[in-house]
């Protein structure tokens, strides 16, 4: 499978984004899915997951009550659903496919996409 990340851009606090993730290749929905991101000066981290057929969705504490996670199995897409943006939001965010259930370490990821910027001003 090869991923594709896209929906960042530049938002003020408190607004809103959707970032997705599509996904090519008959196997997505064997995979689990997740968003990370990576900020300058820190190490990337885990943002939020999704498993087989859109259980167990998981998100960081960071996000917990702002963001949702979901997936299309029939679009082969994943989306991350941003509201309430703050400025320690704004990273790079890459979407990735695994397939361990429920996986907050990068390291498990075996398919990651490109990235996409999401700049959040104060």
């Amino acid at each position: 499978v090869q991923l594709q990340a896209s929906g960042g851009g530049l938002v003020q606090a408190g607004e809103s984004l959707r970032l997705s993730c599509a996904a090519s290749g008959r196997t997505f929905s064997s995979f689990v899915m997740g968003w990370f991101r990576h900020a300058p000066g820190k190490e990337r981290e885990f943002v939020a997951s999704i498993n087989w057929r859109g259980m167990s969705p998981e998100l960081a504490d960071a996000v917990k009550g702002r963001f949702t996670i979901s997936r299309d199995d029939a679009k082969n897409s994943v989306y991350l659903q941003m509201n309430s943006l703050k400025p320690e939001d704004t990273a790079v965010y890459y979407c990735a496919a695994t397939t361990i259930s429920n996986s907050r370490r990068p390291g498990d990821y075996g398919v990651w996409g490109q990235g996409t910027l999401v700049t959040v001003s104060s």
